[in-house]
């Protein structure tokens, strides 16, 4: 109950700074509702938006239609996984999911693969809801939008990724 009040505590509370970009994306396979895994390997060639959420966030919720707008208009050239940890859980991404109508998964993680993207450490523990990864086909992250970015500006990154 302490660590999963910590993990809570962290998740929801501090901020993220700093760019994180320009270095190669931490490998994870991650659960979606359906216990299916999901790894950004499957993926390697497109350009892939990882963004960390939640399904309560405000700011989550409007860059949903965000990148809703982005795959339709990207289509297969992109993948996108989003990545939710505590206090969200089976209900509340199934409902989150029908809602917005998300084509992608929105994946599980307990903490780690968050801490791994963010740099974040027991005593660094930052973390900012959304944060938006862009990851070029080799394997790199080359734009990182804290508070998600807006379409333009991630439609622009993407564009230059896709030349």
């Amino acid at each position: 109950m302490k660590l999963t009040a910590l993990i809570l505590v962290t998740t929801l509370t501090l901020f993220a700074a700093g760019d994180f970009s320009n270095r190669r994306a931490p490998g994870f396979s991650l659960p979606d509702n359906h216990f299916e895994q999901h790894d950004p390997q499957d993926y390697r060639g497109k350009v892939l938006i990882i963004e960390f959420m939640q399904t309560g966030c405000p700011v989550c919720i409007r860059l949903a239609d965000t990148l809703l707008q982005t795959k339709a208009k990207y289509g297969d050239k992109i993948g996108i996984m989003s990545v939710t940890t505590l206090p969200d859980n089976f209900q509340t991404v199934e409902r989150f999911v029908a809602e917005h109508k998300i084509p992608w998964p929105i994946l599980f993680d307990s903490g780690q693969v968050m801490m791994s993207y963010l740099k974040a450490t027991p005593a660094n523990p930052k973390v900012n809801f959304p944060h938006l990864f862009i990851i070029d086909g080799n394997g790199t992250i080359r734009y990182d939008f804290e508070g998600g970015g807006g379409a333009a500006e991630i439609s622009s990154e993407i564009d230059k990724l896709l030349k």
